[in-house]
């Protein structure tokens, strides 16, 4: 039952976490996906969905990645400048790379600008490796990323 926008966009799992309820009869487990969701054309997303069992929950989370696509500027394979993202205690810098340098990020932080479509990049993360933020502070450097075109634009210049 995929839609045409979940075809275009293949979710990547970031986590799974289990959550437990302590009742009479024992604990009561529910599960929470956080889902990244990328056309590989400069739109990303990210949801997160909680439900009784993991399928529901990841399906939760992608329409909610789905609803939430941002559009990232893209120069040829890479980023246009380095930037730094942050959320809560965690730090990511994005560096643009040459040509054939691939993603040399962690798991976390690849995932999302491998979804984005940049095949070309540095990064690193400091502070807190908890992967929820470490995905928000990405999202942060992504949505801050400006063209050449788009400051002289701002700035009222001409380049």
């Amino acid at each position: 039952m995929a839609t045409d926008t979940q075809a275009q966009s293949p979710e990547k799992v970031i986590q799974i976490r289990r959550c437990a309820c302590v009742v009479k009869g024992g604990r009561r487990f529910s599960f929470a996906a956080m889902v990244v969701v990328g056309d590989r054309n400069g739109r990303v997303g990210w949801g997160y969905g909680k439900a009784k069992e993991v399928p529901l929950a990841v399906e939760k989370a992608t329409k909610v990645a789905n609803r939430s696509l941002v559009s990232v500027p893209l120069r040829d394979t890479t980023i246009p400048h380095h930037i730094i993202g942050r959320f809560g205690a965690s730090k990511v810098l994005l560096v643009p790379a040459s040509r054939g340098t691939g993603i040399i990020a962690g798991a976390t932080v690849g995932a999302v600008v491998e979804s984005v479509g940049i095949k070309d990049i540095l990064t690193k993360s400091r502070g807190s490796n908890n992967p929820v933020n470490l995905v928000k502070a990405t999202f942060d450097a992504l949505t801050k990323l400006r063209t050449r075109e788009d400051v002289a634009r701002l700035r009222g210049v001409e380049i």
